[in-house]
């Protein structure tokens, strides 16, 4: 699956202080953007990748604005971590890979 990564991102610096959290990966569409993390070390982890290819399967499924609109929904109903994104996302994190 083809994807971009794009460091120092001031979206996932947004993110980060909204979720009061040190290091972010926010994916839109096919790109994963960092605050406070640089590509080499996010690719070293191998379950921060699968949770953010999840939500690039995620975007690629439900289409650009239609999965930015159910997330934001769905996290206003239920809240970031009971978001059955995040926690489809949290799944895949442990899931084996298929080759």
């Amino acid at each position: 699956m083809e994807f971009a990564i794009k460091e120092n991102s001031w979206i996932a610096r947004i993110a980060a202080k909204k979720l009061h959290s040190d290091y972010v990966a926010l994916v839109l569409g096919r790109t994963i953007h960092l605050h406070r993390v640089s590509k080499e070390d996010f690719l070293k982890n191998e379950k921060w990748v699968k949770h953010e290819m999840c939500h690039i399967k995620q975007f690629k499924k439900y289409g650009f604005f239609s999965f930015i609109c159910k997330y934001l929904w769905e996290s206003l109903k239920v809240g970031y971590y009971k978001n059955k994104f995040e926690v489809e996302a949290r799944k895949a994190e442990n899931a084996e890979n298929k080759n």
